[in-house]
């Protein structure tokens, strides 16, 4: 994939929708919601401050971040449904 965001922007790809409830019941694809879990697939390089002076991200390639449910903005790249949003609308990495 040839994408780079852009200072304090991150591309993050969504974990799999759970198809089964805890007691085995299949959830239909149209009864499902979207997961607010990913991967970071790319991160910009930062920001720059009032001084100039670049700040990096607190994410990088490979994280698994949590993200509210309305954050980012969906685009299709290479055919692979993924999310542009801002690092300030991730809410944490999951370790």
């Amino acid at each position: 994939m040839k994408f780079r965001p852009l200072h304090d922007r991150v591309l993050v790809k969504r974990t799999d929708a759970e198809e089964k409830t805890s007691g085995g019941i299949i959830i239909p694809d149209s009864a499902q919601e979207k997961p607010m879990q990913g991967e970071v697939i790319a991160a910009g390089s930062g920001v720059r401050n009032e001084t100039g002076k670049l700040t990096p991200l607190d994410v990088k390639k490979g994280d698994r971040v949590l993200f509210g449910k309305w954050s980012g903005t969906e685009v299709k790249i290479d055919g692979t449904e993924l999310l542009i949003m801002k690092e300030s609308d991730i809410m944490g990495i999951v370790e």
